[in-house]
């Protein structure tokens, strides 16, 4: 037992180095020494053979071998974790669960989270972080998150939900100082609130093909800035047709083309669980899968 509780504090330092970035992070985490973790590592390089890190004075990054070390222990360690969780749950009653999902998304989930879910599930203890950069689940982490758009190849789970129509809207006020495009050609003249991701504006795509990369001199990561901004007037804004339905129909923004179908967005449910997400993730992931349906087509 004791050969089996020392490998797996090897493994500990390794993954806790990684996910933190430092021996020192590392540390703080497990509750132990710098020097400590170093040793682990090393000890776990001496029995693999293949150095897991490259070290310098300013920065720890993984090896080849590391990176493939990594993404096959972490989901294990991961499992592990979740296996204990579920014992002490039984006993205690309690879940943790942590999930990431978009500003906006959030602001309409959170009603039925917290008036239907919640109170279904007492033993459930929700961990929710609201933002639209795409966090990396294992490292940072979380159990689930949800994810709108394109997604880059990983190693996670992904469970598509559909897709989610798109809207260009802009206030009365705005439409009324700056004029209604008609065209595709009087919209890509117009002024926009642009959404970045990754350093670059979201381009606005039609499901005919034509495309326009807005202009304008608000720059936002936020949907929920984003709806902000276009409800004082700054300009257009391309969201989520569900996160500014109420506003549509308050009329304090109106739709910008109407006539011309935008490309939908598609959402993802995704963790690191493997193919079978255990007993505790279950019910929330139904239930989010049955609240985003009323969005979805």
């Amino acid at each position: 037992m004791t050969i089996v509780a020392d490998k797996m504090g090897r493994l500990e330092a390794f993954i806790a180095a990684v996910e933190t970035g430092s021996f020192s992070a590392a540390s703080e985490r497990l509750g132990t020494t710098p020097s400590a973790i170093s040793k682990s590592v090393a000890r776990l390089e001496q029995r693999l053979g293949s150095k897991l890190f490259r070290r310098s004075t300013r920065a720890l990054s993984l090896t080849v071998e590391g990176t493939a070390y990594y993404e096959r222990a972490a989901p294990l360690l991961r499992g592990l974790y979740d296996a204990e969780d579920a014992v002490r749950s039984a006993t205690t009653g309690r879940r943790k669960l942590r999930i990431t999902m978009p500003n906006e998304l959030g602001r309409l989930l959170m009603n039925g989270l917290t008036d239907r879910f919640l109170p279904n599930h007492p033993e459930v203890q929700l961990d929710i972080g609201m933002t639209d950069r795409s966090v990396d689940i294992i490292r940072e982490g979380y159990d689930l998150a949800l994810r709108a758009g394109k997604l880059a190849d990983s190693d996670l789970t992904v469970r598509t939900l559909g897709e989610l129509p798109m809207t260009l809207v802009a206030s009365p006020a705005y439409l009324e100082r700056k004029g209604r495009p008609r065209s595709i050609e009087e919209l890509s003249l117009a002024t926009h609130v642009r959404y970045m991701r990754g350093g670059q504006p979201f381009p606005i795509r039609f499901m005919d093909g034509a495309m326009v990369s807005p202009q304008g001199h608000l720059d936002l990561d936020s949907g929920f800035a984003l709806r902000i901004a276009a409800l004082n007037g700054v300009g257009i804004a391309h969201l989520l047709r569900c996160t500014i339905e109420a506003d549509i129909r308050s009329k304090q923004l109106e739709v910008v083309l109407p006539q011309r179908q935008l490309e939908h967005v598609p959402l993802h449910l995704l963790h690191a669980f493997g193919r079978t997400p255990p007993l505790r993730a279950r019910p929330l992931m139904d239930f989010l899968t049955a609240e985003i349906a009323t969005y979805i087509v």
